[in-house]
C-alpha cells in the first residue's frame, strides 16, 4: 500500500496553524485583550469566600497589603509547580506587606483540598472558589490564573498560566510599591 505524501505536508500545516493562533491568543491575553485585561489599574472585584478552616474572607480584608490571587485547582499539573514558589514568595515578601491568596477552583472535597494543601506545605490561605469569583474576574479559563494587586486594591497585572518565578517577583516589587501601606499597629 502507497502513502499519500501529502498527508504528512497537511498534517504539519495544521499543528503550525495550531501554533500560531496559539500564540498570537497567548499574545494577545498578555496585552490585555481580554476582559481580565481590562481590569488592569481598576479596582478588583471584591468577593467573599470560605476558608479551608471555615471562616468567610473578603479579598477587602487585606486592604493595605499587597495581594497575589491564584486561582488554581488540585489537578493542575502547573499549579503544582507554582504553590512551592508561592510558599517561598509568602516567606520572603510577607514580612513587606505581601498576603498570597489561593482560590481553588475545582470540584474536589474541602477535605481532599485540605489534604492537598497539606501536603504541598501551603503557607497561605486558601479559599474554596465559586465560579462567579472567577466571572467577576473576566472568567478564570485557564489554570493557574494570577492577579496582583496593589495596597489599594487596584489590579496592577495578571497572568494565565505557568510562568517564570522571575515574572512573580517583579510583579510582586509592583504591587507592594503602589498603594498606601498598612498604617503600623500601635
Amino acid at each position: 500500500m502507497k502513502r499519500n505524501p501529502l498527508v504528512p505536508i497537511v498534517v504539519a500545516a495544521i499543528i503550525a496553524v495550531m501554533l500560531f493562533a496559539g500564540i498570537h491568543s497567548a499574545r494577545k491575553n498578555r496585552a490585555g485583550g481580554s476582559v481580565s485585561g481590562q481590569l488592569r489599574g481598576k479596582e478588583a472585584p471584591d468577593f467573599e469566600l470560605q476558608s479551608l478552616e471555615g471562616k468567610n474572607v473578603k479579598l477587602s480584608d487585606f486592604r493595605g497589603k499587597a495581594v497575589l490571587l491564584n486561582f488554581w485547582a488540585t489537578w493542575c499539573g502547573p499549579c503544582k509547580i507554582e504553590m512551592p514558589w508561592f510558599v517561598e514568595l509568602q516567606k520572603e515578601y510577607g514580612p513587606q506587606g505581601l498576603q498570597i491568596v489561593g482560590v481553588a477552583m475545582d470540584d474536589a472535597s474541602k477535605e481532599d483540598i485540605a489534604k492537598f494543601v497539606k501536603e504541598m506545605g501551603v503557607n497561605y490561605p486558601i479559599l474554596i472558589g465559586k465560579e462567579d469569583v472567577g466571572n467577576q474576574y473576566g472568567g478564570v479559563n485557564v489554570l493557574p490564573t494570577t492577579f496582583f494587586i496593589d495596597r489599594d486594591g487596584k489590579i496592577v497585572a495578571r497572568e494565565f498560566g505557568l510562568q517564570s518565578r522571575s515574572l512573580f517577583v517583579d510583579n510582586i516589587k509592583k504591587s507592594l510599591s503602589q498603594g498606601t501601606p498598612v498604617q503600623a499597629q500601635k
